[in-house]
C-alpha cells in the first residue's frame, strides 16, 4: 500500500467540499479549487476526514493513489491557507514595481516587462527588490514564479538575476589571469 496515499486528509473549519463521482471541488476563505480524478481513485468523506483508495494493486494504479492523495491535499491547504513564493531581484538597476494587480519589471533590458497573474495568484513587490505571488492553487503559483525567473536567470559570475529567495546560487570563477613565468 502506498504510505502516502493512505494517510486521510483532514479539512479544517471553513472548507466547503462537495465530491461529484470523480469530481472535487473545494472552497475555502482563500479561493475555489476543482479536480477531476481518475475513475479507479475513489474519495471518500467521512465527517471532517477524507480517504482516497484505488481499486487494485496495479503499478500504476499505486503510483495515482499517492499522486491523488497529494493533490487533494494541496487543494485543502490551499483553499484555507494558500501558497506563496518569493522572489529576488539582484543587481544593479534590477527593480520591480507594483501596477494595480500587476508588476512592472526593470531588468536591463531596453524595455520595461509587464507581468499580469495568472487565474486567482496574487502578486506584489516589497520594497523595489522583492516579489511575492500568493495563490490557493501550488501549481499555479510555482509556475508563474518559475516563469518570471526565467526572465533573469541568476548568472553564476556575477550573481545577477532573478532567484528564488530561499535558493543558493553556486558561484563560479572568473577568468584566471594569465600569468608569465
Amino acid at each position: 500500500m502506498s504510505r502516502i496515499g493512505k494517510t486521510p486528509i483532514n479539512i479544517p473549519e471553513g472548507v466547503d467540499l462537495k465530491i461529484d463521482g470523480t469530481s472535487v471541488f473545494i472552497k475555502g476563505k482563500i479561493g475555489e479549487l476543482s479536480r477531476i480524478f481518475p475513475q479507479t481513485i475513489k474519495i471518500k468523506q467521512e465527517g471532517n476526514i477524507l480517504y482516497v483508495e484505488r481499486i487494485n494493486d496495479n503499478p500504476d494504479q499505486r503510483s495515482l493513489h499517492g499522486l491523488s492523495r497529494s493533490l487533494l491535499n494541496n487543494m485543502v491547504i490551499g483553499v484555507s491557507l494558500g501558497f506563496s513564493k518569493r522572489l529576488e531581484l539582484i543587481g544593479t538597476g534590477y527593480r520591480v514595481q507594483q501596477k494595480g494587480k500587476a508588476l512592472q519589471l526593470s531588468l536591463g533590458f531596453s524595455h520595461n516587462v509587464d507581468i499580469e497573474p495568472n487565474g486567482s495568484n496574487k502578486l506584489s513587490a516589497e520594497g523595489q527588490n522583492i516579489i511575492i505571488i500568493s495563490g490557493p492553487d501550488k501549481q499555479s503559483v510555482g509556475d508563474q514564479a518559475a516563469n518570471i525567473r526565467k526572465l533573469r536567470k541568476p548568472n553564476p559570475f556575477t550573481g545577477k538575476g532573478i532567484k528564488y529567495q530561499d535558493e543558493v546560487i553556486r558561484r563560479k570563477a572568473g577568468k584566471a589571469a594569465a600569468t608569465s613565468a
